[in-house]
């Protein structure tokens, strides 16, 4: 996890832009490159690649526009830039993230229509639960007052600060990361289901959201002690309300 919290060479902090530049912008510069590959071979483009290259610039491109927003995840508050995050950001991000670019680079896939209508779907849903979520949480952690959150009920605790419970908040404690899973499924859904390596990463990623959301909230029932538990009785589901 590393020593330092945010290594920086002057006013340059380290861990802020690897978190969010060398790795996500080359994750989409692979799948270019994996468009290019199945161009080269098969003369043609396939609609899940589209799909596959579209989804995920939309990804890092959001990233990149909303960029002050990381400064409140757990990444830049609470985790050391120690070698996950390094190597995480360098290597496992941009030749893990973009396997099912690299997959339909050599694996025919046809969708219809309906099957195309059926993914938009899914992304959209994923993206609209991601971005309200993560929205509302940046609002309210950098002005509480903001008038796009200053109406959400919220829960006082003895450390001087407040807990939403209400928006997308009062549904599960990580509601965000539901938003992100689903996300993660339709970069996969496009490459069918003759194989579970491009499901990889949606696997992956739901192991590493259950395991973050439980490292969370260890850390939340040290920093909030009883307060915690009298959230966690209000907003009751880790992840997927009524679930989990």
């Amino acid at each position: 996890m590393g020593h330092e919290l945010n290594p920086r060479i002057g006013n340059f902090d380290l861990k802020v832009f690897f978190e969010l530049r060398p790795g996500l912008i080359g994750w989409t510069m692979l799948n270019a490159a994996m468009a290019a590959k199945q161009y080269e071979m098969s003369g043609t483009v396939s609609a899940a690649m589209v799909l596959v290259n579209v989804f995920q610039l939309v990804y890092v491109v959001d990233a990149l526009y909303f960029e002050a927003a990381i400064l409140t995840t757990m990444d830049v508050t609470t985790d050391g830039f120690g070698y996950m995050l390094a190597f995480g950001d360098m290597a496992w991000v941009p030749f893990t993230y973009g396997i099912q670019a690299r997959y339909l680079a050599f694996t025919q896939v046809e969708l219809t229509p309906v099957h195309i209508a059926c993914i938009l779907g899914v992304s959209l849903l994923g993206y609209y639960i991601f971005r309200g979520a993560n929205g509302q949480k940046n609002a309210f952690r950098s002005n509480p007052k903001d008038p796009s959150v200053s109406h959400l009920k919220t829960l006082p605790t003895k450390r001087g600060t407040k807990l939403i419970i209400d928006g997308w908040w009062g549904t599960s404690r990580h509601i965000n990361y539901l938003g992100d899973w689903i996300m993660s499924l339709s970069w996969c859904l496009p490459c069918g289901f003759n194989h579970v390596i491009p499901y990889f990463y949606s696997i992956y990623f739901a192991i590493l959201l259950i395991h973050r959301a439980a490292r969370d909230d260890h850390g939340c029932r040290i920093k909030y002690g009883k307060d915690w538990d009298t959230y966690c009785s209000i907003v009751k589901y880790q992840i997927v309300p009524y679930v989990y």
